[in-house]
């Protein structure tokens, strides 16, 4: 659920690069997603395009990461900051080093909640069989890209691409409840196109998905007014045998993640939610 701001035209744009909506299946979620709804974190989305009935399709306001700002905004969170490396002591607790500091910091508990890829690597040395499960698991990339044009594409508010295609998904984003202004798209390129163009550089892979867009959809897109696009490595885990979360109270050691529950935002977070139960009854 990401969102990243930029200068157009002398105006503050946003694109929502990650996750472009998200659904509450059940009653759990539902429930929280009403909370942020009526804290003005999230509004239904129309534009969506096909749901099962009765479904309504959320995005964060006024940027996708709304949801995730307002559960951090009570809490002291260091955004950032990368875990390098984490051991347990002789004392039990969990020793933890971040790039680009010399002072390790330790904890009583800690919890995992990265793609299976990066999890694996973390895990590695300290929680064996956990680092087993992640390395288990391969994901899907995408390059998303975030466009502005001089003029309004003749298209719907969303493209979503067959199987075959190279562009997965495309959006309006201005479209979006509490977006506005300029022509803005979020382009995400499909698995196997992303693949393709997987080690491009940047520049090269903003026109390749550009391309591939009017290829696509037939239409001569007018001029860019600012691109810019976000490689996502772990884009799309491939869940072999969901399960909600892992837990030790041994060591106090807890992993969730969308990798082990589901790629859907709402399964992610009922994995966290789950252990977070299990941490507290513990």
């Amino acid at each position: 659920m990401a969102a990243r701001r930029a200068e157009v035209a002398g105006q503050t744009v946003s694109f929502d690069h990650g996750a472009q909506f998200f659904t509450a299946k059940t009653p759990e979620f539902a429930g929280q997603v009403a909370e942020w709804e009526s804290s003005g974190l999230v509004e239904v989305w129309s534009a969506a395009g096909a749901l099962a009935a009765g479904e309504r399709a959320y995005v964060g306001t006024p940027g996708m990461n709304g949801p995730i700002r307002g559960m951090a905004d009570a809490l002291d969170v260091r955004w950032s900051v990368r875990a390098e490396q984490l051991e347990r002591q002789a004392d039990g607790r969990w020793r933890i080093s971040f790039e680009g500091s010399e002072d390790p910091q330790h904890f009583d508990q800690v919890i995992c909640a990265i793609p299976a890829e990066q999890a694996a690597v973390l895990l590695g040395m300290s929680a064996p069989d956990y680092a087993a499960q992640a390395k288990a698991i391969t994901s899907d990339p995408c390059w998303a890209l975030m466009a502005a044009f001089d003029a309004t594409l003749d298209l719907p508010d969303t493209v979503k691409g067959g199987n075959a295609d190279p562009i997965a998904w495309a959006a309006r984003n201005s479209a979006k409840p509490q977006r506005s202004g300029i022509e803005c798209w979020v382009i995400h390129g499909s698995a196997e196109f992303s693949r393709q163009i997987l080690d491009h550089g940047k520049e090269q892979a903003a026109q390749a998905l550009l391309d591939a867009f009017a290829q696509q959809t037939g239409i001569a897109l007018p001029e860019t007014i600012h691109t810019a696009v976000h490689r996502w490595l772990y884009a799309f885990p491939q869940v072999t045998e969901a399960k909600s979360h892992l837990w030790d109270a041994d060591t106090g050691l807890g992993v969730c993640g969308d990798w082990l529950a589901g790629p859907r935002v709402e399964d992610a977070f009922l994995s966290g939610r789950a252990l977070a139960s299990a941490i507290l009854s513990s």
